[in-house]
């Protein structure tokens, strides 16, 4: 069933696209939260008289999510949590609390389903995460669990070092390992 979204639906597009959806979604969740319209030859004729407003909307909200982005991205935002033995959290960090720490820290309100965290942390220490500010606009901010700054500029410069000792030895063993097995897969097929 074709809709026309009335507003930005994740994964779908954003306002003022027309998309196909099953019946079921646009009838029982798209259409009671007006999140979209049936696309009958009215609503297109109604969509394309509105189309200047919608440009100059997405225009906007473009604009405040790159300056979103300049705001958050390679940023550090610290969150307390309590660390067990071998760097284990007790609990987990969720994405509402690096959306909470980012507006503590760093004054930037955002939305908890804006944090792109796959499944919950559950390991201390500095964790790359992703923020979606608008349709392909991201941002990445550094979140550090459980430990201070300090500590992570540690760490860094020891995996820094650690990643240049074992970098060239590692390397070729991977791209030979890389080769053997696309030699051994014609022999198998030819057999």
């Amino acid at each position: 069933m074709k809709v026309v979204l009335l507003s930005e639906l994740k994964g779908k597009g954003g306002e003022g696209d027309i998309v196909d959806v099953a019946q079921g979604y646009a009838e029982n969740y798209l259409f009671p939260k007006k999140l979209a319209v049936a696309a009958t030859k009215g609503n297109l004729k109604q969509l394309e008289e509105r189309r200047s407003n919608i440009e100059k909307r997405e225009a906007a909200r473009i604009e405040q999510a790159g300056a979103l982005k300049a705001a958050l991205e390679g940023k550090q935002v610290i969150v307390d949590a309590k660390v067990g033995d071998e760097g284990i959290l007790f609990g987990s960090v969720t994405a509402a609390m690096i959306a909470e720490a980012i507006q503590k820290q760093l004054d930037v309100e955002i939305d908890r389903k804006r944090v792109e965290l796959g499944k919950p942390i559950k390991v201390a220490g500095v964790h790359e995460v992703v923020i979606g500010l608008y349709r392909d606009i991201r941002a990445s901010v550094e979140v550090l669990i459980g430990i201070t700054a300090e500590e992570a500029d540690e760490q860094a410069k020891a995996q820094l070092a650690k990643d240049a000792a074992e970098g060239p030895a590692t390397d070729g063993a991977d791209a030979e390992e890389a080769e053997q097995p696309s030699e051994a897969e014609p022999t198998a097929s030819s057999e």
